[in-house]
């Protein structure tokens, strides 16, 4: 397989946990790059459904590395949980997964913040998961940020994280938010980095020394590339690099040692939180919610639905150096007779044809839209190209000529057995 970054093409929520989870099969080792568990990736292996937020989806088959890199921010209390739950369905941790030393930490104080921010915005809100993902990097950039390397170090975990409850009980209070005590924090993270240390590594070694063995790397992205903090929908958006190069930064890795950058997306498009959407249509979110589909697994609020949006998936494209694409659900559309796919955007008399880096001009365009027949037949059930119905071979061929990336994979329902390779 060779090294390759697997990237979400739209919004986020493009399935991609189970491309990664298909693509492990010839994958040695997965790394996780970016996010924190704001981020949920669903799998499903036979009848028994699991969901991710930390741990890289590539635990759930035996004799896989998994790796959360340093480009992660890591809430411990919820990683063990995670471990916990994954160790009851009977999946195998210890001597597979590894956590980078100089990952950064998620506390309490970062959830509080993330909330409060929430409700002084108002209407402007972003429509975060109120994780505390946003302000755990915003100490990252700060450089006031505490990392798994001191969680490690008893004596220094407990000076640097009294100094960091002091400083932000001021703020929280300023806020209206009733302050931290410092003692129950740190009693309940000492017992988490007391369970997560054995899992604590020097993580950009162990990567590179699998690559002198000879290992095949997955790099699984969480998010998409218009929630990157630098190429998506500003200011909605999360507060990492979901496009490939996040891959690189989050994990130790060079650019010149990754061989493919495979995106995925859906056959329509979908987002959660607030943010211009352009396709959204009340039809599809009716259908697809009404199929109990698209709802967050993370947070379990309904997704924004619409139609395949092709400007933002070129544009996605061209910043993560697509060389493949998976599109999955497409047995979502099965039962629409007429198919809309924007093919640019229109303000007055101006037309784009890439996504305008102005939030508020973006706002304000319309799509243009081409129709595709829907095929009007089940898909789920297909297991090869050539049996699916010809629309939807037209279909697909359209939105990846589209898009500009060569159309590897199509999946047609939750399920491992429900994929067909090209």
């Amino acid at each position: 397989m060779a090294n390759t970054i697997l990237v979400g093409a739209q919004w986020g929520d493009e399935g991609k946990g189970k491309i990664i989870d298909v693509l492990t099969e010839e994958a040695d080792v997965v790394v996780r790059t970016q996010g924190g568990n704001n981020a949920g990736h669903t799998v499903f292996i036979g009848s028994q459904k699991y969901i991710l937020h930390l741990v890289p989806s590539g635990i759930l088959r035996p004799n896989k590395t998994c790796v959360i890199g340093n480009g992660v921010v890591i809430d411990p209390i919820s990683l063990v949980e995670e471990l916990d739950g994954l160790i009851r369905l009977g999946v195998a941790i210890d001597g597979q997964l590894f956590v980078s030393e100089t990952a950064h930490l998620v506390f309490p104080y970062h959830r509080m913040l993330d909330e409060q921010r929430e409700v002084l915005k108002g209407k402007n809100k972003i429509g975060t998961t109120k994780r505390g993902i946003g302000p755990a990097y915003g100490d990252k950039a700060a450089r006031t940020g505490i990392r798994m390397v001191d969680l490690a170090n008893p004596k220094r975990f407990a000076t640097l994280l009294e100094q960091r409850i002091e400083e932000h009980n001021g703020v929280l209070r300023a806020l209206g938010a009733p302050p931290l005590s410092f003692e129950e924090v740190h009693a309940a993270y000492r017992a988490a980095g007391d369970r997560l240390k054995p899992f604590i590594v020097n993580t950009v070694f162990l990567l590179h020394d699998a690559m002198r063995r000879g290992a095949n790397i997955l790099f699984e992205g969480a998010q998409g590339t218009f929630l990157d903090i630098d190429h998506g929908t500003y200011p909605f958006v999360t507060s990492s690099n979901t496009t490939a190069g996040g891959a690189c930064t989050g994990s130790g890795i060079p650019p010149n040692r990754v061989d493919r950058v495979v995106g995925v997306v859906k056959a329509y498009t979908t987002r959660v939180g607030e943010g211009p959407l352009l396709t959204e249509n009340a039809e599809i979110a009716d259908l697809l919610h009404g199929m109990g589909r698209e709802f967050g697994a993370t947070t379990g609020r309904p997704r924004r639905c619409g139609w395949f949006d092709a400007v933002a998936t070129r544009h996605a494209a061209l910043v993560n150096g697509l060389d493949e694409l998976t599109v999955t659900n497409l047995d979502g559309l099965d039962t629409i007779e007429s198919i809309k796919v924007a093919v640019a955007y229109r303000v007055g008399d101006t037309q784009y044809d890439h996504v305008p880096s102005d939030v508020e001009v973006l706002s304000q365009c319309e799509p243009v839209y081409r129709e595709f027949p829907g095929w009007r037949a089940p898909t789920n059930q297909v297991r090869n190209w050539q049996q699916l119905p010809a629309p939807a071979r037209s279909y697909l061929e359209a939105i990846a000529e589209l898009t500009g990336a060569k159309l590897t994979i199509v999946s047609v329902g939750p399920s491992r057995e429900q994929t067909i390779f090209l």
